[in-house]
């Protein structure tokens, strides 16, 4: 997933409904931490980030994005499972096309070999502790 000494460049979309944000359940093991992040994934090269964004959620939910605005650059320098990674995220907000996606709780979908969860969630829950949403300072966006 991470490979140490890269720095890889992301596309998240930031979706909300109303007080509700729309993030991927995530697990780090050597933490032993549950988390939440949006969904999106790597920029490949000579992709622009608003289309590796759509190419993105077409892949792994089969969905198709609207309204797409550019909120900005976000970098991250993390571990998971013992690991360090760094990222360049460059954050959107957009919306879902299709509302079927506003009325279903969770998604259910595969990363690679990984399957993950999507989900719809309280923002307050991130913004009082009670969840963690990374990356660090895309609280910020909110």
């Amino acid at each position: 997933m991470y490979h140490s000494g890269q720095i890889r460049a992301l596309a998240l979309g930031f979706i909300r409904d109303g007080s509700r944000l729309f993030v991927s359940e995530g697990y780090d093991p050597t933490k032993q931490e549950t988390f939440y992040r949006s969904l999106g994934g790597g920029i490949e090269f000579g992709e622009s980030s608003d289309l590796a964004l759509r190419r993105e959620f077409q892949e792994e939910l089969n969905a198709e994005l609207t309204n797409i605005r550019y909120l900005g650059c976000l970098e991250n320098i993390f571990t998971y499972d013992g690991q360090t990674g760094h990222e360049l995220i460059q954050l959107y907000e957009c919306e879902f096309i299709d509302g079927h996606f506003y009325q279903q709780e969770r998604f259910e979908f595969t990363e690679g070999e990984h399957k993950k969860t999507a989900l719809w969630i309280e923002k307050d829950r991130f913004k009082n502790g009670e969840l963690i949403l990374y990356p660090d300072g895309i609280l910020a966006y909110l």
